[in-house]
């Protein structure tokens, strides 16, 4: 700030020199006035260098927050899935050490969609506890691993799940060996049950023997191998997971034959691939693939005739095999035209995926049920491709 010094107008920097070599024309007082408004000036500039960093900062996080998924995927070749440590029908290794499970051909699906090849897909196997920390830190690009849609985990967690691959149900298997007589799961009261931690089930189990007024004690463990072998001991008396899982792990057991899959479902349990918020191309690809397996079923389009499909007459087939004229479905999906054809070639429509996995093409040899098409008494049913 400027004072006079007689008729002239001194600053502060020039009023100190003029202190320094005549005293009174500049007194403390003003020298006081001056240090503040010099420590403001300090002040200001501070922050405004502070403001100029932040804005560099937010700038280059936006640059980050711009490569895609996609971009990701496609820099580094390939779709990486997050799958179980290993549940048959679902995702587990062979004994090539190739996964196979409807969860693995789900990403390989993606794959096929996204670069024209189902291979290019690595997989991380998962505990339960994992999972969530895998996909929300961008170890994996989806997460296919047997997971129940709920809103904590679609709000909470951050996750968008793309729809349900297979409608399940909790359920409970016991060794009818050693607990004879024991045919429902009301008659469980006192029992030792094996149950995996970070679950839903964990959730459903403490509230299926509450509201049945019943004891129960709770062996956990918190990877899926450690309960597997816990049951096969007799560490428990009961084992409970979801129900499409229970057939699956009756077939590692010792004794397969000595065990009972009760008839009680006391949960629902959507099961899903998921992918992160915040990505809509990403989720629309996955979630599109998803409905593409879907509608090829309904519209008769196989692994073994999809190139003959590509001839139809039929409007809709034309269309979803990208053969329309002028199309631009794929491409405006981020993806080329003849996306559902490269996915059905890699991994068949969604109800051969069923049956060899699942279903009477498996071992498991589960009925398709709810998990039928619409048009047969299911529940999957997907838009139009249009």
């Amino acid at each position: 700030m400027p004072f006079v010094n007689g008729r002239r107008r001194v600053g502060c920097d020039a009023g100190f020199r003029v202190w320094a070599g005549m005293g009174a024309a500049f007194t403390r007082e003003k020298i006081r006035v001056c240090l503040k408004n010099r420590e403001k000036g300090l002040w200001v500039m501070k922050h405004i260098a502070i403001s100029i960093l932040g804005a560099a900062t937010l700038g280059l996080m936006a640059s980050a927050a711009s490569a895609t998924t996609l971009d990701t995927v496609k820099a580094k070749g390939f779709i990486q899935c997050g799958v179980s440590t290993g549940l048959a029908g679902f995702s587990a290794p062979d004994d090539k050490g190739d996964w196979q499970g409807i969860d693995a051909d789900f990403c390989r699906a993606v794959a096929a969609a996204v670069f024209g090849d189902g291979t290019k897909v690595k997989f991380t196997p998962l505990s339960a506890k994992e999972r969530f920390t895998a996909l929300q830190s961008g170890e994996v690009d989806i997460l296919s691993r047997n997971t129940t849609w709920t809103i904590n985990r679609d709000t909470a967690l951050g996750l968008n799940f793309v729809g349900t691959t297979y409608y399940d149900g909790q359920g409970f298997m016991i060794n009818a060996k050693k607990l004879p007589g024991v045919n429902s799961a009301l008659q469980l009261s006192g029992a030792a049950v094996c149950v995996q931690s970070g679950t839903t089930t964990e959730l459903n189990l403490a509230d299926y023997f509450k509201a049945n007024k019943m004891e129960y004690n709770p062996v956990v463990f918190e990877k899926l191998e450690e309960v597997n072998a816990a049951y096969d001991a007799g560490r428990c008396d009961v084992y409970t997971t979801d129900q499409s899982g229970l057939y699956g792990i009756r077939l590692t057991l010792g004794a397969p034959a000595d065990h009972v899959v009760l008839p009680e479902i006391i949960s629902k349990e959507p099961l899903g691939p998921a992918v992160r918020q915040g990505d809509d191309q990403w989720y629309h690809i996955v979630k599109w693939t998803y409905f593409a397996l879907l509608d090829a079923e309904e519209l008769g389009i196989t692994k073994a005739n999809v190139d003959e499909m590509k001839n139809s007459a039929s409007p809709e087939i034309k269309r979803v095999l990208g053969q329309e004229a002028d199309t631009k479905i794929g491409t405006d999906l981020g993806v080329s035209n003849d996306w559902v054809v490269n996915i059905v070639k890699a991994t068949g429509n969604y109800g051969e995926m069923f049956d060899r996995n699942v279903g009477s093409g498996s071992p498991l040899k589960i009925a398709r049920g709810i998990n039928a098409l619409w048009t047969k008494g299911g529940l999957q049913y997907a838009p139009p491709i249009r």
